[in-house]
Protein backbone atom coordinates (compact mmCIF):
# COMPACT_ATOMS: atom_id res chain seq x y z
CA UNK A 1 0.00 0.00 0.00
CA UNK A 2 1.41 3.42 -1.18
CA UNK A 3 1.78 6.36 1.06
CA UNK A 4 0.36 9.66 -0.20
CA UNK A 5 3.43 11.62 0.02
CA UNK A 6 2.13 15.01 1.19
CA UNK A 7 4.13 16.96 -1.17
CA UNK A 8 4.46 20.87 -1.11
CA UNK A 9 4.65 22.47 -4.49
CA UNK A 10 7.00 25.55 -5.21
CA UNK A 11 6.21 25.91 -8.25
CA UNK A 12 3.16 26.08 -9.47
CA UNK A 13 1.15 29.15 -11.61
CA UNK A 14 -2.16 30.73 -11.79
CA UNK A 15 -3.56 31.93 -14.70
CA UNK A 16 -6.62 33.81 -13.69
CA UNK A 17 -8.90 36.30 -15.99
CA UNK A 18 -7.72 39.22 -15.14
CA UNK A 19 -4.19 38.18 -16.36
CA UNK A 20 -4.87 36.22 -19.74
CA UNK A 21 -7.66 39.42 -20.23
CA UNK A 22 -4.65 42.28 -19.71
CA UNK A 23 -1.67 39.63 -21.94
CA UNK A 24 -5.10 39.32 -24.60
CA UNK A 25 -5.07 43.43 -25.04
CA UNK A 26 -1.27 43.42 -25.94
CA UNK A 27 -2.09 40.04 -28.64
CA UNK A 28 0.16 37.59 -26.26
CA UNK A 29 -1.96 34.21 -26.31
CA UNK A 30 1.29 32.26 -24.72
CA UNK A 31 4.20 32.18 -22.54
CA UNK A 32 7.86 30.58 -23.77
CA UNK A 33 6.36 29.30 -26.84
CA UNK A 34 3.57 27.52 -24.89
CA UNK A 35 -0.39 28.00 -25.25
CA UNK A 36 -1.70 29.78 -22.79
CA UNK A 37 -3.02 26.56 -20.71
CA UNK A 38 -6.50 26.40 -19.51
CA UNK A 39 -6.62 27.33 -15.16
CA UNK A 40 -8.66 27.29 -12.58
CA UNK A 41 -9.00 26.27 -9.01
CA UNK A 42 -10.83 23.55 -8.74
CA UNK A 43 -8.49 21.94 -11.61
CA UNK A 44 -5.23 22.96 -9.55
CA UNK A 45 -6.93 20.77 -6.87
CA UNK A 46 -7.44 18.44 -8.68
CA UNK A 47 -4.14 18.23 -10.48
CA UNK A 48 -2.75 17.94 -6.51
CA UNK A 49 -4.42 15.51 -5.41
CA UNK A 50 -2.92 13.45 -7.92
CA UNK A 51 0.38 14.47 -7.45
CA UNK A 52 -0.10 13.90 -3.77
CA UNK A 53 -0.03 17.78 -3.26
CA UNK A 54 -0.86 18.97 -0.39
CA UNK A 55 -0.28 22.81 -0.66
CA UNK A 56 0.89 24.73 -3.67
CA UNK A 57 2.73 28.30 -3.73
CA UNK A 58 1.21 29.96 -6.80
CA UNK A 59 2.92 32.51 -8.86
CA UNK A 60 2.66 34.34 -12.16
CA UNK A 61 4.71 32.57 -14.91
CA UNK A 62 6.58 34.54 -17.61
CA UNK A 63 6.15 37.47 -18.84
CA UNK A 64 4.56 38.33 -15.73
CA UNK A 65 4.11 42.44 -15.80
CA UNK A 66 7.14 43.09 -18.10
CA UNK A 67 5.02 42.80 -21.36
CA UNK A 68 3.46 46.14 -20.82
CA UNK A 69 5.83 49.31 -21.57
CA UNK A 70 3.57 51.73 -19.35
CA UNK A 71 5.10 51.66 -15.86
CA UNK A 72 1.92 52.81 -14.27
CA UNK A 73 0.18 49.78 -15.79
CA UNK A 74 2.47 47.47 -14.88
CA UNK A 75 2.35 48.45 -11.31
CA UNK A 76 -1.37 48.01 -11.37
CA UNK A 77 -1.68 44.87 -12.67
CA UNK A 78 0.89 43.64 -10.53
CA UNK A 79 -1.14 44.81 -7.34
CA UNK A 80 -4.37 43.17 -9.04
CA UNK A 81 -2.55 40.21 -9.35
CA UNK A 82 -1.49 40.09 -6.11
CA UNK A 83 -4.51 40.89 -4.64
CA UNK A 84 -6.15 37.87 -6.31
CA UNK A 85 -4.00 35.86 -5.39
CA UNK A 86 -3.88 36.94 -1.66
CA UNK A 87 -7.91 36.27 -1.77
CA UNK A 88 -7.53 32.75 -3.06
CA UNK A 89 -4.52 31.91 -0.95
CA UNK A 90 -7.46 33.14 2.03
CA UNK A 91 -10.40 30.58 0.94
CA UNK A 92 -8.07 27.78 0.90
CA UNK A 93 -5.52 28.59 3.04
CA UNK A 94 -4.32 24.76 3.90
CA UNK A 95 -3.86 24.20 -0.20
CA UNK A 96 -2.81 27.50 -1.25
CA UNK A 97 0.33 30.08 -0.88
CA UNK A 98 1.34 32.40 -3.33
CA UNK A 99 4.20 34.61 -4.41
CA UNK A 100 3.54 37.98 -5.10
CA UNK A 101 4.42 39.85 -8.68
CA UNK A 102 6.39 42.88 -8.81
CA UNK A 103 6.25 45.30 -11.63
CA UNK A 104 10.20 45.07 -12.71
CA UNK A 105 12.00 46.48 -14.22
CA UNK A 106 10.87 49.64 -12.25
CA UNK A 107 12.56 48.72 -9.35
CA UNK A 108 11.04 51.54 -6.96
CA UNK A 109 7.61 49.99 -7.80
CA UNK A 110 8.96 46.36 -7.43
CA UNK A 111 10.08 47.33 -4.14
CA UNK A 112 7.23 49.20 -3.09
CA UNK A 113 5.08 46.76 -4.31
CA UNK A 114 7.38 43.81 -2.06
CA UNK A 115 6.78 45.67 1.31
CA UNK A 116 2.30 45.87 0.60
CA UNK A 117 2.71 42.09 -0.54
CA UNK A 118 4.59 40.93 2.28
CA UNK A 119 3.75 43.09 4.95
CA UNK A 120 0.25 43.51 4.32
CA UNK A 121 -1.11 40.80 2.02
CA UNK A 122 0.95 37.62 3.68
CA UNK A 123 2.39 36.54 0.24
CA UNK A 124 5.22 33.69 0.92
CA UNK A 125 7.10 35.24 -0.68
CA UNK A 126 8.25 36.87 -4.23
CA UNK A 127 8.32 35.91 -7.66
CA UNK A 128 10.77 37.69 -10.06
CA UNK A 129 11.55 37.27 -13.75
CA UNK A 130 15.61 35.97 -14.59
CA UNK A 131 15.03 39.14 -16.76
CA UNK A 132 12.79 41.93 -17.33
CA UNK A 133 12.74 43.58 -21.02
CA UNK A 134 16.58 42.49 -20.78
CA UNK A 135 17.65 43.90 -17.47
CA UNK A 136 18.91 40.92 -15.59
CA UNK A 137 18.40 40.36 -12.07
CA UNK A 138 21.84 41.08 -10.42
CA UNK A 139 22.48 43.73 -12.75
CA UNK A 140 23.66 47.89 -11.17
CA UNK A 141 21.01 49.93 -9.29
CA UNK A 142 18.68 47.26 -8.07
CA UNK A 143 19.55 47.71 -4.79
CA UNK A 144 16.67 49.32 -3.48
CA UNK A 145 14.48 46.24 -4.07
CA UNK A 146 17.17 43.85 -2.94
CA UNK A 147 17.30 45.70 0.60
CA UNK A 148 13.52 45.44 0.96
CA UNK A 149 13.56 41.80 0.33
CA UNK A 150 16.84 41.49 2.78
CA UNK A 151 14.86 43.24 5.70
CA UNK A 152 12.21 41.06 5.04
CA UNK A 153 14.21 37.62 4.70
CA UNK A 154 12.11 36.73 1.86
CA UNK A 155 12.03 33.91 0.03
CA UNK A 156 12.78 35.19 -3.96
CA UNK A 157 11.45 32.65 -6.50
CA UNK A 158 13.44 32.91 -9.60
CA UNK A 159 11.48 31.84 -12.86
CA UNK A 160 12.70 32.57 -16.57
CA UNK A 161 11.45 34.38 -19.11
CA UNK A 162 11.77 34.94 -22.56
CA UNK A 163 16.02 35.50 -23.52
CA UNK A 164 16.02 39.23 -24.89
CA UNK A 165 16.86 37.79 -28.71
CA UNK A 166 15.36 36.33 -30.83
CA UNK A 167 14.28 32.56 -30.52
CA UNK A 168 15.79 29.95 -32.55
CA UNK A 169 13.22 28.00 -35.43
CA UNK A 170 12.35 25.10 -34.27
CA UNK A 171 13.28 25.49 -30.45
CA UNK A 172 10.46 26.24 -28.64
CA UNK A 173 11.90 28.90 -25.54
CA UNK A 174 10.73 26.90 -23.10
CA UNK A 175 12.39 24.03 -23.82
CA UNK A 176 16.17 24.92 -23.56
CA UNK A 177 16.51 28.98 -23.58
CA UNK A 178 14.58 28.78 -19.98
CA UNK A 179 17.34 26.92 -18.65
CA UNK A 180 20.06 29.70 -20.26
CA UNK A 181 18.19 32.59 -18.73
CA UNK A 182 17.71 31.28 -14.93
CA UNK A 183 21.57 30.39 -15.59
CA UNK A 184 22.13 34.28 -15.99
CA UNK A 185 20.66 35.58 -13.49
CA UNK A 186 21.96 33.15 -11.14
CA UNK A 187 25.69 34.06 -12.72
CA UNK A 188 24.87 37.67 -12.11
CA UNK A 189 23.72 37.15 -8.45
CA UNK A 190 27.04 36.09 -7.75
CA UNK A 191 29.40 37.92 -9.97
CA UNK A 192 27.99 40.65 -8.68
CA UNK A 193 27.82 40.05 -5.20
CA UNK A 194 24.21 39.86 -4.36
CA UNK A 195 23.51 36.86 -2.58
CA UNK A 196 26.63 37.71 -0.19
CA UNK A 197 25.47 41.65 0.44
CA UNK A 198 21.96 41.14 0.85
CA UNK A 199 22.67 37.37 3.16
CA UNK A 200 18.69 37.18 4.63
CA UNK A 201 17.05 36.43 1.12
CA UNK A 202 16.85 33.48 0.27
CA UNK A 203 16.86 32.35 -3.71
CA UNK A 204 14.57 29.42 -5.31
CA UNK A 205 16.11 28.42 -8.67
CA UNK A 206 13.63 27.55 -11.12
CA UNK A 207 14.16 24.49 -13.04
CA UNK A 208 17.04 22.64 -11.45
CA UNK A 209 18.64 25.79 -11.11
CA UNK A 210 19.01 25.82 -15.20
CA UNK A 211 22.64 24.65 -16.04
CA UNK A 212 23.83 25.48 -12.37
CA UNK A 213 24.73 22.90 -10.95
CA UNK A 214 26.04 21.07 -14.54
CA UNK A 215 28.40 24.06 -15.38
CA UNK A 216 28.79 25.26 -11.75
CA UNK A 217 32.54 24.98 -11.67
CA UNK A 218 32.69 26.29 -15.19
CA UNK A 219 30.91 29.29 -13.81
CA UNK A 220 33.13 29.16 -10.39
CA UNK A 221 36.54 29.48 -12.68
CA UNK A 222 34.99 32.65 -14.94
CA UNK A 223 33.97 34.61 -11.77
CA UNK A 224 37.36 34.14 -10.61
CA UNK A 225 39.15 35.56 -13.29
CA UNK A 226 36.83 38.10 -13.46
CA UNK A 227 36.85 39.27 -9.84
CA UNK A 228 39.67 37.48 -8.32
CA UNK A 229 37.43 36.12 -5.92
CA UNK A 230 38.52 32.32 -4.34
CA UNK A 231 36.53 29.70 -7.25
CA UNK A 232 35.46 27.63 -3.70
CA UNK A 233 34.07 30.93 -2.38
CA UNK A 234 32.09 31.20 -6.07
CA UNK A 235 31.13 27.31 -5.36
CA UNK A 236 29.68 28.10 -1.60
CA UNK A 237 27.41 30.68 -3.04
CA UNK A 238 26.59 29.22 -6.17
CA UNK A 239 25.16 26.06 -3.43
CA UNK A 240 23.66 28.28 -1.18
CA UNK A 241 20.29 29.20 -3.91
CA UNK A 242 17.08 26.62 -3.23
CA UNK A 243 16.09 24.73 -6.66
CA UNK A 244 13.46 22.93 -7.43
CA UNK A 245 12.58 19.83 -9.17
CA UNK A 246 10.38 21.20 -11.37
CA UNK A 247 11.03 19.06 -15.03
CA UNK A 248 13.64 18.10 -13.60
CA UNK A 249 13.58 14.91 -11.46
CA UNK A 250 14.80 12.29 -14.60
CA UNK A 251 17.88 9.53 -14.21
CA UNK A 252 19.99 12.22 -15.52
CA UNK A 253 19.70 15.73 -13.93
CA UNK A 254 18.48 14.60 -10.48
CA UNK A 255 22.11 12.97 -9.18
CA UNK A 256 23.98 15.74 -10.36
CA UNK A 257 21.40 18.10 -8.45
CA UNK A 258 21.42 16.19 -4.89
CA UNK A 259 25.21 16.25 -5.29
CA UNK A 260 25.58 19.73 -5.80
CA UNK A 261 23.03 21.46 -3.80
CA UNK A 262 23.21 22.01 0.16
CA UNK A 263 21.12 19.21 2.20
CA UNK A 264 17.98 21.05 2.22
CA UNK A 265 18.26 23.19 -1.09
CA UNK A 266 15.94 20.71 -3.13
CA UNK A 267 12.24 21.56 -3.56
CA UNK A 268 9.44 19.94 -5.36
CA UNK A 269 7.86 21.60 -7.79
CA UNK A 270 5.51 20.24 -11.01
CA UNK A 271 5.38 23.82 -13.17
CA UNK A 272 1.32 23.31 -13.97
CA UNK A 273 -0.71 24.14 -15.67
CA UNK A 274 2.66 25.25 -18.23
CA UNK A 275 3.92 22.02 -17.78
CA UNK A 276 0.71 19.12 -18.40
CA UNK A 277 -0.41 16.69 -15.93
CA UNK A 278 1.40 14.18 -17.70
CA UNK A 279 4.61 15.86 -17.33
CA UNK A 280 3.87 16.30 -13.92
CA UNK A 281 3.30 12.76 -12.94
CA UNK A 282 6.02 11.31 -15.50
CA UNK A 283 8.80 14.14 -13.53
CA UNK A 284 6.89 12.93 -10.30
CA UNK A 285 7.14 9.29 -10.72
CA UNK A 286 11.20 9.93 -11.68
CA UNK A 287 11.58 11.59 -8.16
CA UNK A 288 9.90 8.58 -6.54
CA UNK A 289 11.82 6.12 -8.91
CA UNK A 290 15.36 7.44 -7.89
CA UNK A 291 15.74 8.60 -4.14
CA UNK A 292 15.86 6.90 -1.16
CA UNK A 293 12.84 7.28 1.28
CA UNK A 294 14.56 9.54 3.45
CA UNK A 295 15.47 12.12 0.81
CA UNK A 296 11.90 11.61 -0.84
CA UNK A 297 10.41 13.08 2.05
CA UNK A 298 12.86 15.71 2.92
CA UNK A 299 12.00 17.21 -1.16
CA UNK A 300 8.30 16.63 -1.26
CA UNK A 301 7.42 18.28 2.36
CA UNK A 302 10.47 18.75 5.16
CA UNK A 303 12.82 21.45 2.79
CA UNK A 304 9.40 23.24 2.35
CA UNK A 305 8.49 23.43 5.73
CA UNK A 306 11.85 25.14 7.04
CA UNK A 307 11.84 27.35 4.08
CA UNK A 308 8.14 28.26 4.93
CA UNK A 309 7.44 27.73 9.02
CA UNK A 310 4.19 28.17 8.86
CA UNK A 311 3.64 25.04 6.22
CA UNK A 312 4.96 22.55 9.15
CA UNK A 313 2.54 23.54 11.66
CA UNK A 314 -0.46 23.41 9.10
CA UNK A 315 -2.75 21.03 9.72
CA UNK A 316 -3.45 17.85 7.26
CA UNK A 317 -6.15 19.00 4.79
CA UNK A 318 -8.97 17.25 5.31
CA UNK A 319 -9.34 14.31 2.87
CA UNK A 320 -12.60 15.09 0.21
CA UNK A 321 -14.86 12.08 -0.11
CA UNK A 322 -14.79 11.51 -4.02
CA UNK A 323 -16.93 9.63 -6.26
CA UNK A 324 -15.67 6.23 -6.70
CA UNK A 325 -15.24 6.65 -10.43
CA UNK A 326 -13.22 9.56 -9.91
CA UNK A 327 -10.59 7.29 -7.69
CA UNK A 328 -10.27 4.56 -9.98
CA UNK A 329 -9.54 6.91 -12.44
CA UNK A 330 -6.73 8.87 -10.49
CA UNK A 331 -5.47 5.39 -9.62
CA UNK A 332 -5.49 3.91 -13.12
CA UNK A 333 -3.72 7.21 -13.79
CA UNK A 334 -0.54 6.68 -11.46
CA UNK A 335 -0.27 3.22 -12.72
CA UNK A 336 0.02 4.41 -16.28
CA UNK A 337 2.52 6.73 -15.43
CA UNK A 338 4.56 4.51 -13.25
CA UNK A 339 4.54 2.40 -16.12
CA UNK A 340 5.15 4.59 -18.87
CA UNK A 341 8.17 6.14 -16.94
CA UNK A 342 9.82 2.61 -16.88
CA UNK A 343 9.33 2.02 -19.88
CA UNK A 344 11.26 5.02 -21.32
CA UNK A 345 14.41 4.84 -19.52
CA UNK A 346 17.27 4.14 -21.58
CA UNK A 347 18.92 1.06 -21.56
CA UNK A 348 22.61 0.36 -20.04
CA UNK A 349 24.37 -0.95 -23.21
Amino acid sequence: MTTTPRRIDVHQHLVPGLYRDALAKSGIADAGGRALPDWSPEAALELMDLLGTETAILSVSTPGTAFLTDPAEAADLARRLNDFSADLALSHPDRFGWFATLPLPDVEAAAEEAERALSELGADGVTLLANNQGAYLGAEDQDALWRVLDTHAAVVFVHPADLPAPAVDGIPPFAADFLLDTTRAAYLLVRNGIVRRYPHIRFILSHAGGFVPYASHRMAVAIAADTGRSPLDILDDLRGFYFDTALSSSPAALPTLLTFARPGHVLFGSDWPFAPTAAGQYFANGLDAETAPNIRRAIDHANAEALFPRLAGAPTPAAVARPLPARLRNSAQRAGARLFFKLVQPGTD
